[in-house]
């Protein structure tokens, strides 16, 4: 099993559209998939016309997980499952402070059960840099980080690069990739140039800033599923063959 999260300190920069889309591709390609959303927005979950229930209780999530699993729903699609948010999830940084031993590695333990029943398990994160992402940290085996060609973007990249750097993590997990490229912008093409001499680790497939990726908000799908021909729906499909071939082969 790989768990992949999809985790950027800056919010707005497609980490979702990246995270429903990546999963999509990966149940596509033959994988049991989970897309576990961690974002109390639930966008991830809103994509796939998904919702927690009332009965879903986000004390489970680290005490009781075998209650929480029972939550699972399936998608519209075969071998994908999700995980819904909810919005009391906003205050998993105060349920984790609360963990004497290993408050950093909680959700690495909450999956590890996870192993006999996925071959691949999302993680989209909320935008911050926080207890809860120090545990998404230890528990990703890979952290897709989309990242605008934009010096805001750059900015937070260093940041994160700089937290691992000072919290002794593996700074390996690290794969940055370009999100809402637009290739007619000098800033674009000044800031990717730079970003690619400092990052080796960067996937070399751009995710273009186009219509049909804004439109997965009024069809609540992938944007593979009613705009396969467009370059959005390629760039995912390309994006996840370099990540299988890279990290699951």
């Amino acid at each position: 099993m790989k768990i992949i999260a999809v985790y950027s300190i800056k919010g707005g920069v497609g980490k979702t559209a990246a995270a429903v889309n990546l999963a999509y591709e990966a149940s596509q390609a033959g994988y049991q998939t989970l897309l576990c959303d961690l974002d109390p927005q639930g966008a991830s979950s809103f994509y796939f016309r998904v919702s927690a229930s009332k009965k879903q209780k986000s004390k489970w999530f680290f005490s009781q997980s075998y209650k929480l699993f029972q939550h699972v729903k399936a998608s519209d699609y075969p071998l994908l499952d999700i995980l819904p948010a909810k919005l009391s999830y906003r205050h998993f940084d105060i349920k984790l402070g609360a963990f004497k031993k290993s408050p950093q590695k909680q959700i690495a333990r909450l999956l590890k059960p996870l192993k006999k029943h996925y071959d691949v398990i999302f993680l989209d994160c909320p935008p911050s840099i926080s207890l809860l992402s120090e545990n998404v940290f230890h528990a990703a085996d890979i952290i897709m980080v989309p990242v605008i060609p934009t010096t805001l973007s750059e900015r937070t990249l260093n940041q994160l690069v700089n937290f691992f750097q000072e919290k002794s993590l593996d700074e390996s997990k690290i794969h940055p990739f370009f999100s809402m490229a637009q290739a007619s912008k000098k800033l674009h093409q000044q800031s990717e140039a730079r970003i690619k001499m400092h990052f080796n680790s960067i996937i070399s497939q751009s995710i273009p800033f186009c219509a049909e990726i804004e439109n997965m908000g009024i069809h609540q799908k992938p944007v593979a599923t009613f705009a396969p021909k467009k370059s959005g729906a390629i760039a995912y499909q390309t994006l996840w063959k370099k990540i299988e071939s890279y990290y699951l082969a």
